[in-house]
């Protein structure tokens, strides 16, 4: 992680969970990190912490709406104006909405289009070519994915959002070949955790909160940490290497 020291990563869904983890990893590692996240407030407190901590490497908050394709253009030209760009691009905002395939509701369906698939795929397009006008040869693009991205879980809740993670998984491997075509050593790689204890049940059943408690009682969860430890990982693997898809899950998950 030493050759990243100083340079900007991009954490999006950086106010908690997953994202926050990886945010504050890397800051810990002497990076720049932009987190953004359609409310600042955890993020603002993270970056307090993390420089109370010491840490060598500094957070800074952008608001963001990530389904609005404006915003997220405003927040790459702020970087690139205040931090020149961005060298490491992590895509981990997401998000399910309990919508079956037979009686969902086209709005839900959208939004996890939205920021699930199309959020993800500008930030990765926004982030290739900011490297790319400034011959950053070495960046990386890191997908947080979801073992939904990989096979269907059985419950009608979660299939519309297991099909916005297949397509992740679709995307970034079609993103490894656009790359290795254009000649350049920007990495890609997806990272699918299992059942992550976070708060995503909570907000996945918000209706429902003892069926989001059952979630994460049933088993021993990863933790958001354990995500962030991979993506350090990934990222301080030699730049001859590339590591395409890393699955990650509970010892006791069954699927």
């Amino acid at each position: 992680m030493e050759r990243w020291k100083g340079r900007v990563a991009l954490v999006t869904g950086a106010s908690v969970g997953i994202g926050a983890a990886v945010a504050r990893a890397l800051v810990q590692h002497g990076m720049k990190v932009v987190g953004c996240a359609r409310n600042v407030d955890k993020i603002e407190k993270l970056a307090a912490e993390c420089q109370s901590a010491g840490y060598s490497g500094t957070l800074i908050p952008y608001k963001c709406d990530l389904s609005c394709e404006e915003d997220i253009l405003s927040m790459f030209s702020a970087i690139k104006t205040l931090h020149q760009g961005v060298d490491v691009c992590i895509n981990n905002a997401g998000l399910a909405h309990n919508e079956p395939l037979l009686s969902g509701k086209t709005d839900s369906w959208r939004n996890m289009i939205d920021v699930n698939v199309l959020a993800l795929s500008i930030c990765t397009r926004e982030a290739y070519q900011s490297m790319k006008e400034r011959n950053v040869d070495d960046g990386h693009i890191i997908n947080i994915n979801s073992m939904g991205g990989h096979r269907m879980v059985p419950s009608a809740d979660e299939h519309f959002y297991c099909a916005t993670k297949y397509a992740v998984t679709a995307l970034t491997e079609g993103l490894r070949q656009e790359l290795r075509e254009a000649k350049t050593h920007i990495r890609a790689t997806c990272i699918s955790p299992g059942i992550v204890e976070t708060e995503f049940a909570f907000r996945h059943h918000n209706s429902d909160p003892e069926k989001a408690a059952a979630v994460y009682e049933s088993i021993k969860c990863l933790k958001a940490q354990d995500i962030a430890s991979a993506v350090t990982y990934v990222l301080g693997a030699p730049p001859h290497v590339q590591i395409g898809d890393v699955q990650m899950r509970p010892v006791e998950q069954m699927s």
